[in-house]
């Protein structure tokens, strides 16, 4: 998780909202991101997209059934959905996101019948730590 929070120390930097993600597999970092949204003028490159892409390129495959994610905010709905998709094992989440998080809070995009696959999911590793990044980026702004 230490990982996915200097992505996400980073995207503030360049003036995105603070969420980092990071793919491993066997103890081995794949690819990690942090959100680029304005940057690529892009609303779906959120970390875990951006983190997705980078690992399935990287290892010549769809799937990425031995694989964990780390994120410092709960994924929405699209992230969840693109997740599942990718069948991620395992899910690691730093804050929850009661507005816009897909998998404990809204859409619950795991829980629905149609879900092809759901990952363990773990949430709150480091979460204060992740809010606290996320709550002093938006104080900044206003």
């Amino acid at each position: 998780m230490q990982a996915a929070l200097s992505e996400a120390e980073a995207a503030a930097r360049r003036g995105e909202v603070p969420v980092g993600a990071i793919l491993v597999r066997d103890g081995a970092v794949i690819a990690a991101a942090g959100n680029r949204v304005e940057e690529l003028t892009d609303p779906t490159a959120h970390a875990e997209m951006l983190a997705l892409r980078a690992a399935t390129a990287a290892l010549g495959q769809v799937r990425l059934e031995d694989c964990d994610l780390y994120v410092t905010l709960e994924p929405c709905p699209m992230c969840a959905a693109a997740i599942s998709l990718a069948r991620i094992r395992r899910l690691y989440f730093g804050a929850y996101d009661p507005k816009s998080g897909g998998v404990e809070h809204g859409a619950r995009v795991f829980d629905h019948p149609t879900c092809h696959h759901k990952p363990e999911s773990y949430g709150g590793l480091e979460e204060a730590r992740a809010a606290a990044l996320l709550r002093d980026f938006f104080k900044a702004r206003r």
